[in-house]
């Protein structure tokens, strides 16, 4: 089987935090590629679900007050920003 190359554009701090992850178990970041492209073909799709970063406990929590009908709901920035001024 014959090899293509495959390049992409990613920040140099991304690089630099994947290359961390995948040497702690082992892999390059090639092999780390190779992997998630062979379980997408695999799958018939991504290979994990998609998600957003982790709030942290304070947004989580104030997250959950709302949810639970608790916080302060604004109709406008204006009335926000007057809130802050008390």
């Amino acid at each position: 089987m014959s090899n293509t190359t495959v390049q992409a554009r990613i920040s140099t701090e991304l690089k630099q935090d994947a290359e961390a992850v995948f040497s702690a178990i082992g892999l390059t970041v090639a092999t780390a590629i190779r992997l998630f492209l062979q379980q997408s073909v695999n799958r018939g799709g991504l290979p994990f679900q998609p998600t957003t970063k982790t709030p942290n406990p304070e947004t989580a929590a104030a997250m959950n007050e709302l949810e639970d009908d608790g916080g302060q709901l604004f109709t406008t920035t204006a009335d926000l920003f007057a809130a802050w001024k008390r």
